[in-house]
C-alpha cells in the first residue's frame, strides 16, 4: 500500500480541520485530490509527509506505519512540489544546482555530487523539456519553467511517491497545458503521483482515481469517471454544475450563475 489512512482526524483547538479520513492508495494508481480552498487538502498533505501528527487514527506511507519509522528517512522517498517550496529556494541558484539539491532534499546544494549525479540532473531537465534552463538562474525563469525545474528536483531522489500541490497556480492557459502534458509523461513510467488541485479540468487521463475532500471530510473517493458526475459535483460545490468529458478530460460548467452568487 502506498498510502493507508484509517480514521485519521486532526484538530486545531476545538476545531476539526480533518475528520475521520479513510483513504488508501495502491500501487499503479495515480490520484487527484480535489477540494476548494480551506477544505483541508494542505493539512492532509502535511500529515502524509509526517510534518503534523493525526490527533486520532493511523497513517502508513510506503508501508511504514507512523510511530514505528523514522519520518525523516520516509521523506527521502517522497517528492513534494509546492508553491511554498518555490518561495524558499535561492534565486541565484542555477537550474542544475536546484535539481541536484533534490538528491539531498536540501534548500541549496551543500553536499558532494559526482559526474553520475550531474548526468542524471541534466537528463531530468532534458526529459522535462527544459534542458535550455540548465545554467539559468532561478530568478530569471517564468512560473512554468520554475515548476518544471521543481518537478525535476523532486524526481532527482527517485521517489516512490510524488506529490504535486497545485502546480499550475499562476500559469496562463498555454503554460498550464504544457505542464500538464509533462505530468502525463511522468505518470507513464514514474512514481505514484498525488495531484492536488481545485480545478476539475486539470484532472488528466492518467489520474484514474479521485478523492474529493470537503470541509475536512472525504466527500467521495474512487474511479475518476465514477466520482466526477454532474449530480455528485453539483452537491460537492453546492451549486448546479455540468461535467462534460472531452478527449479523456473532464470540464466543469456552472449551469446557473445566479445560484453561484447566492451560495456566496
Amino acid at each position: 500500500m502506498i498510502i493507508d489512512i484509517q480514521q485519521a482526524s486532526w484538530e486545531r483547538g476545538d476545531k476539526h480541520v480533518l475528520r475521520d479520513i479513510n483513504w488508501q492508495v495502491r500501487p499503479n494508481e495515480h490520484w487527484c485530490l480535489l477540494g476548494l480552498n480551506g477544505s483541508g487538502k494542505t493539512t492532509l498533505l502535511n500529515m502524509i509527509n509526517g510534518y503534523i501528527w493525526p490527533t486520532s487514527g493511523q497513517i502508513s506511507v510506503l508501508g511504514n506505519k507512523f510511530g514505528e519509522y523514522d519520518l525523516r528517512e520516509l521523506r527521502k522517498s517522497i517528492g513534494w512540489v509546492s508553491t511554498s517550496l518555490q518561495q524558499k529556494l535561492y534565486g541565484s541558484e542555477t537550474a542544475t544546482r536546484i535539481v541536484l539539491s533534490g538528491k539531498f532534499a536540501t534548500i541549496g546544494l551543500y553536499d558532494h555530487t559526482d559526474e553520475e549525479d550531474l548526468e542524471q540532473a541534466l537528463k531530468l531537465l532534458t526529459d522535462l523539456g527544459c534542458a535550455y534552463l540548465a545554467e539559468r538562474t532561478y530568478d530569471t525563469m517564468s512560473q512554468g519553467e520554475k515548476q518544471r525545474v521543481l518537478i525535476a528536483r523532486a524526481l532527482m531522489a527517485k521517489p516512490k511517491l510524488l506529490i504535486l500541490d497545485e502546480p499550475c497556480t499562476g500559469l496562463d492557459i498555454f503554460a498550464r497545458e504544457q505542464l500538464l502534458s509533462m505530468v502525463q509523461k511522468v505518470a507513464t513510467d514514474g512514481p505514484t503521483i498525488i495531484y492536488v488541485t481545485h480545478h476539475v479540468e486539470e484532472i488528466l487521463p492518467c489520474f484514474n482515481q479521485t478523492l474529493l475532500i470537503k470541509q475536512g471530510e472525504v466527500f467521495a473517493a474512487g474511479q475518476t469517471n465514477e466520482v466526477l458526475t454532474t449530480e455528485r459535483m453539483s452537491r460537492f460545490f453546492d451549486v448546479p454544475v455540468e461535467i462534460e468529458r472531452r478527449d479523456g478530460r473532464n470540464w466543469l460548467f456552472v449551469k446557473e450563475t445566479e445560484s453561484l452568487w447566492n451560495s456566496n
